[in-house]
């Protein structure tokens, strides 16, 4: 609407990556507004340069912030409204270099307006909630600057709605809301009720970086090891419904150096169900090896892999530290990007959002987030300390005894 009151105007829709931009917004949300809002206007997206053009020659640029050549080019122009999509994953100083290009001064041709009324300079933005330790709720909420923490000189300029799925019922499908209902709760307040999570410092997977990195657009590169972990709960195959889950996630090392889970296989069965879902899991994606932890259960973890598929790579890992130390070096490589989900794990997710410097502080045994902790571990094998072997050697007697 801002770009038909301008003509020649730019404007711009930017994401964190230009990829989730493209398949979210270009193949799929632009075209279907369009369709619904201006069902007769004829526009042309140019897929060189990636840009809308309007029948008035305004146009409205696409793109991501995490390619530094194609940021450059995009950014290199001014516009007049710039719109960010998905907030949660950008971080703040690419969010402020692109209000930098919010300069664009042009002139509005709109029946009953006085001649020369330029259009004002907006900027957009909208997203999941992520946590209060976000720039969006600083800046936004508090009204607080992100970096100084003192209040922002014109508060006016800023200001926030809420939108909920709820107030949005007509154009959902028929069960939406009670599959939101059905999430953890830590999901449903930024999901369903679109409520900033209270701040948790010693986090070590904050739900912002699983969204900064998640692959949506299938484009995976070429793998050099391919795991599937498996956590065992010591549930048996005749009764299992009070017992914890078993972990069973598949994760590849890709050429490009990252890792990528790519499904999470959990579920509560007994050792001849679970054997056949972790051998299946490793023929479907040709894995590499199964890595398994053997302290429950010992020996039990690979007679049950070999019994559901003989002669299959089988690696034991065993528990040494408690588990959000464990989980601690992977924190990092989550945060840079270098472990990707491919999908949406919501559980996995919610297990490992509950890992802190402090300890584990989710209701039961996590599970998915132990296995994907041992396949990243076999896929990562210099963040983790061999396992100690006692020396035969005796140990030296204190100072306090020697002459």
């Amino acid at each position: 609407m801002r770009a038909l009151k301008a003509p020649a105007s730019r404007h711009a829709i930017l994401r964190f990556r230009f990829n989730h931009c493209k398949a979210s917004i270009v193949l799929d949300t632009f075209p279907k507004v369009m369709s619904v809002a201006f069902p007769k206007m004829d526009y042309e997206i140019d897929k060189t340069d990636w840009y809308a053009k309007l029948p008035n020659d305004a146009q409205v640029w696409f793109g991501g912030l995490d390619d530094k050549e194609r940021t450059e080019k995009v950014l290199g122009q001014e516009y007049v409204t710039i719109y960010l999509n998905e907030c949660s994953q950008i971080p703040q100083a690419s969010a402020d270099i692109a209000v930098t290009r919010l300069a664009q001064k042009v002139v509005q041709v709109v029946e009953g307006m006085p001649e020369g009324t330029l259009l004002k300079p907006r900027m957009f933005y909208d997203e999941n909630p992520p946590s209060k330790a976000h720039w969006t709720y600083k800046r936004f909420i508090q009204k607080l600057d992100p970096e100084t923490k003192r209040p922002i000189v014109n508060q006016d300029d800023y200001a926030w709605f809420q939108m909920n799925p709820a107030d949005n019922l007509e154009n959902l499908p028929e069960g939406y809301l009670d599959t939101l209902k059905s999430l953890s709760g830590r999901l449903q307040r930024r999901f369903l009720k679109g409520e900033f999570a209270d701040a948790t410092p010693n986090a070590l997977f904050p739900d912002e970086v699983f969204d900064k990195w998640r692959v949506i657009d299938g484009k995976l590169p070429q793998f050099v090891r391919v795991v599937v972990s498996v956590d065992p709960s010591g549930a048996d195959d005749a009764d299992n419904a009070d017992n914890d889950e078993i972990g069973i996630i598949v994760a590849a090392l890709g050429t490009d150096g990252n890792a990528y889970v790519l499904e999470d296989d959990s579920l509560k069965a007994g050792p001849a169900v679970w054997g056949r879902v972790a051998t299946s899991a490793y023929d479907r994606h040709e894995g590499d090896c199964i890595v398994g932890e053997v302290n429950y259960g010992g020996a039990m973890v690979n007679q049950t892999i070999q019994v559901a598929r003989p002669r299959t790579p089988f690696k034991k890992v065993t528990a040494s530290r408690g588990k959000h130390v464990r989980a601690e070096p992977f924190s990092a490589l989550y945060e840079q990007g270098k472990v990707r989900h491919v999908g949406d794990f919501r559980e996995l997710e919610d297990e490992l959002a509950a890992f802190s410097t402090f300890g584990y502080t989710g209701e039961r045994s996590p599970n998915r987030a132990d296995a994907a902790i041992w396949a990243l571990a076999e896929l990562f094998p210099g963040l983790t300390k061999p396992e100690r072997k006692e020396s035969k050697q005796q140990a030296p007697m204190p100072r306090s005894w020697m002459g």
